[in-house]
């Protein structure tokens, strides 16, 4: 077994911190805009020292390598969320945490699991995933970031790194017979339960021991990110005691390695301790933060439950922010088909909610699906003027440029904007269609190739930069660009086999 897969296993035992199935707690306040706060005095940091040997198993290149590999099965993946407002909105929260981490090196690459279940996890190479059951159960943004902090915890921590360099001499027997047992236990926990049974009792004691003091560390490493970054600390301990009161799970009847999971009574009162010497903070959630959620809910299950529900919620006055009702509405009417319905939705939004790039993406949606070409032009033109950066916007702009036949413009769309997110896979597909409209055959396999590329998948954009280099059309000064990245990708490629053998 490929150890990169071993490690994916590991992870899903050792770092699923947040497993129960989702509930929605009540909303309450808390904001992704504020000034950074320096660590208090009082605060202690201080660290179990559980040793330097991790190095010896995982390299820093090991690790990162690891992480393409997982965000190469993430970007094809059908259980992850393309929402691109939903991912930009996790990575914009993840990036202001992890530029309060002490790791300022390591990069980080956040997604979001389309899964009911309350859970996030860490990867090698600063990859994490959140569930959206997840980021439905949280009260407040500061307990999402919470969340997120304690995941970038594991990671600038090397925790993967430090079990594998303690437990070589075993793990590889037993933890499929985990992973095994832990993928069961969705479907039917008691099939997890005899599966766990199989497994070696001591290492996987062994295991759980050292993953306890890894959950100290990233709770004490994810509080000091989370005061740095200016969220409430208080939101660490709170989410903590609410998971455990609402977990689905009663004592005697969960699988046992889920049971003896560490999230515990223990862990709760020292972060409780911890903030109780810290200065109180209120912090307001972002709109973002609301819009986003409320996105969720509103995608999930049948358009009209959600209608119902956001209706009853309105008229009864039962919300925690009135602006994300109505955009929830609006979003479910949508779903429905219900276009009118929908629109007197955005038109509440205009005379009562502040300007918003997620509110005026949705505008700009109802005008494409109700056909109206020009009325939506307008609206991508005069939103993208007031939020040139938010790439829903951009997207939904040159894919309207793409379906009414105007490549040309799409491509400079999205050529002004590539610099501002260089690794966009998408924005390269777009090229790539503008490109076949244009039968320049060079430049849309050019463009193939590098949204292949940003996907992971180097073998396919090698392929692509091949049919290129054959292409019969392009200029010389085209033909020479392309043979250099061919060049350099076959670089990576030999790279790559290399470290394959490092992990075999």
């Amino acid at each position: 077994m490929k150890l990169k897969t071993i490690l994916l296993a590991i992870l899903l035992a050792a770092n699923s911190v947040f497993a129960a199935t989702a509930t929605e707690p009540a909303n309450s306040n808390s904001s992704l805009s504020g000034k950074p706060y320096s660590n208090p005095a009082n605060l202690d940091t201080s660290l179990p020292d559980l040793g330097d040997s991790s190095q010896t198993v995982l390299t820093p290149q090991d690790e990162q390598r690891i992480g393409e590999q997982i965000m190469r099965d993430v970007a094809v993946s059908d259980e992850v969320v393309q929402d691109i407002e939903v991912i930009d909105y996790l990575n914009t929260l993840g990036n202001r945490l992890v530029a309060a981490s002490p790791d300022k090196e390591q990069k980080f690459n956040f997604f979001v699991v389309q899964d009911n279940s309350i859970n996030a996890f860490a990867v090698p190479g600063g990859v994490i995933g959140v569930h959206t059951g997840l980021i439905l159960a949280t009260n407040s943004e500061s307990e999402l970031a919470s969340v997120l902090g304690h995941e970038i915890g594991h990671v600038t921590q090397h925790h993967m790194a430090r079990m594998l360099a303690q437990q070589k001499n075993d793990i590889f027997k037993d933890i499929g017979g985990i992973a095994l047992a832990l993928l069961a236990a969705r479907a039917n926990p008691g099939l997890a339960s005899g599966a766990l049974a199989t497994a070696s009792a001591a290492s996987v004691q062994r295991q759980l021991d050292y993953t306890r003091e890894h959950e100290r560390e990233a709770d004490r490493v994810g509080l000091s990110i989370l005061d740095a970054a200016g969220f409430d600390v208080r939101a660490m301990p709170a989410f903590f005691t609410s998971l455990q009161q609402g977990t689905r799970f009663t004592e005697g009847t969960a699988p046992s390695f889920l049971r003896t999971h560490p999230l515990t009574s223990e862990r709760i009162a020292d972060m409780a301790n911890r903030v109780e010497k810290m200065p109180y903070k209120q912090v307001q959630d972002s709109l973002d933060f609301q819009l986003i959620r409320t996105k969720l809910r509103a995608s999930n299950g049948l358009a009209q439950d959600a209608i119902d529900l956001f209706q009853n919620n309105i008229k009864e006055h039962r919300f925690a922010n009135e602006t994300a009702e109505h955009y929830g509405l609006a979003v479910a009417m949508l779903r429905k088909n219900d276009l009118t319905g929908a629109t007197n939705q955005i038109q509440w939004l205009r005379k009562n909610a502040p300007k918003n790039a997620i509110i005026e993406s949705l505008s700009a949606r109802i005008e494409v699906v109700r056909n109206n070409p020009q009325a939506a032009a307008s609206q991508y033109a005069k939103a993208l003027a007031l939020f040139p950066n938010h790439r829903a916007l951009i997207y939904g702009y040159s894919e309207h440029f793409l379906a009414i036949n105007q490549p040309d413009n799409a491509i400079k769309l999205v050529q002004d904007k590539q610099a501002l997110y260089p690794n966009d896979a998408y924005f390269y597909d777009i090229l790539a269609k503008a490109y076949t409209a244009k039968n320049k055959n060079l430049l849309r396999f050019q463009a193939q190739g590098e949204s292949y590329f940003r996907q992971y998948n180097l073998q396919k954009a090698i392929e692509q930069m091949e049919f290129a280099t054959k292409a019969k059309d392009g200029n010389f000064y085209e033909h020479s660009i392309v043979e250099a990245r061919l060049k350099e990708l076959h670089r990576l490629q030999e790279n790559e086999k290399l470290a394959d053998k490092r992990l075999s």
